[in-house]
């Protein structure tokens, strides 16, 4: 991406589906937007998300499909899950590549170095350390089950 922010690298990217007639492209960053103009409104007064806030907000919206995407997939309704793993696939392509495991664990040992971490009462130093290196680039759930068995092995 050049030098503009990343909501306007979306509405660019809106405006070319709609003028493509890419119904799913355009609908799933509708909802982006939607969902990035929500998290500028809520609060006291309105203000203008950064670029790692609305990173922040399109991995929960990927997180949603994900999930909604397993779920129909568990009910047997696969062409919804199809729709839903469609937007993910759409909201992937604004998220940083995520991490393999080899490179999770590698950050997880690294913060549990920089903490001093000894068991399980530090799992939350660690994990807010291990957080701010992984920077979206992994789910937190797959972090918090790494740090988690890194110090019950202590």
């Amino acid at each position: 991406m050049s030098t503009q922010s990343l909501k306007a690298q979306v509405q660019a990217d809106l405006h070319d589906a709609m003028r493509a007639q890419d119904k799913t492209r355009a609908g799933t960053l509708r909802m982006v937007l939607t969902a990035i103009t929500t998290a500028e409104v809520a609060g006291a007064e309105h203000r203008d998300l950064d670029d790692d806030e609305v990173l922040k907000v399109i991995a929960k919206e990927a997180k949603k499909r994900q999930e909604a995407a397993g779920a129909y997939t568990d009910a047997g309704r696969s062409e919804l899950a199809a729709q839903e793993e469609a937007e993910f696939a759409i909201l992937e392509t604004y998220l940083p590549q995520q991490l393999d495991d080899a490179a999770l664990r590698d950050l997880v040992a690294a913060a549990i170095d920089q903490t001093g971490a000894t068991g399980m009462q530090h799992m939350g130093q660690v994990m807010k350390a291990a957080q701010g290196a992984v920077a979206g680039r992994a789910d937190g759930g797959r972090v918090a089950a790494l740090v988690k068995a890194a110090l019950q092995g202590r």
